[in-house]
């Protein structure tokens, strides 16, 4: 959930005259709950706007049946994730991507980009192969050590 979506709640929050709030989605779970002090506990609406106090927690894990593991066999090797961030395929969303299923990649080739902390981080291949399988979509997210390209190596 992104600070957009955060504030756009707390605005409900203040139109419905709500106090609290929890909304679980798929990858995570937040609690915001409008906090009073003696100050604020008067009748009435508030003159100004009153503190929130917000909580996430990561969702359980996902059942495996929601989205498929990749591929992999003894002959294939996967390219994962250096970190915590956001895959995107390409440079920029006007621009091709960096590569495509079936193609031929070098040792030291760009393959995409993760995002991390508003940083674009450029993600090299390790070896020679064929790209046979991209598990991951353009913008989404991604963890630490997730694979983001099975290849088969030439």
């Amino acid at each position: 959930m992104n600070l957009k979506e955060i504030k756009e709640i707390i605005s409900l929050m203040n139109e419905n005259e709500l106090a609290e709030i929890e909304i679980e989605r798929e990858g995570g779970k937040i609690k915001i709950k409008k906090t009073m002090d003696a100050s604020s506990a008067a009748v009435g609406p508030p003159a100004v706007a009153q503190p929130y106090r917000v909580e996430t927690q990561a969702a359980p894990p996902a059942a495996p049946a929601e989205k498929a593991s990749p591929a992999t066999s003894e002959n294939t090797k996967s390219i994962t994730s250096p970190m915590v961030g956001t895959f995107y395929r390409s440079p920029s969303p006007e621009s091709p991507p960096f590569v495509d299923m079936g193609q031929i990649i070098e040792v030291g080739q760009v393959v995409c980009i993760v995002e991390a902390m508003k940083l674009m981080n450029e993600i090299k291949s390790e070896f020679k192969g064929k790209i046979v399988q991209i598990p991951v979509d353009n913008a989404e997210p991604v963890e630490f050590g997730q694979p983001l390209f099975i290849i088969e190596p030439v």
